[in-house]
């Protein structure tokens, strides 16, 4: 067994870099029981016109492809934000082990907050669920990127 070594902060350089982008800056990362990255994203709406291009769905569409297989068993997942409810049903239906996030999202989550999909009985795996992870730089990335937009 190998000791926790966090991931965040690469899921971190996804969020500025989604920030340069002019896209909600929100990075996620998919790593490997092993610790390995599997697939890294940051969010790509605008850029594909794709409102299912989140972070979270980048990352897992990216993985399986790598992975050859549409479920990520023993992987976790690092994201800056909340999950919102869309991408909280993905990371079940990958069946991700971990959720580690760091913003929290009272308006738009869907784990913590609103949809709290993990909590349904039609969900059909949960993850652990760890939050509060760089929390305040997470925050601060958003903070930012919103006060120069309006």
């Amino acid at each position: 067994m190998t000791a926790f070594r966090s991931h965040m902060n690469i899921a971190l350089d996804e969020a500025r870099a989604a920030a340069d982008r002019g896209e909600v800056p929100v990075g996620a990362v998919v790593v490997s029981p092993y610790g390995t990255v599997v697939a890294q994203a940051g969010n790509r709406t605008r850029e594909l016109n794709d409102p299912t291009a989140h972070a979270e769905v980048l990352a897992i569409r990216a993985a399986c492809a790598a992975l050859g297989s549409e479920r990520l068993v023993d992987h976790d997942l690092y994201v800056t934000l909340e999950p919102c409810p869309m991408c909280a049903a993905t990371i079940g239906f990958a069946r991700i082990r971990r959720l580690y996030y760091g913003a929290s999202d009272p308006k738009s989550g869907g784990t913590a907050h609103g949809a709290r999909v993990f909590s349904h009985p039609q969900c059909h795996h949960v993850p652990e669920v760890y939050d509060g992870m760089a929390a305040g730089e997470a925050e601060a990335i958003l903070k930012d990127f919103f006060a120069l937009k309006r």
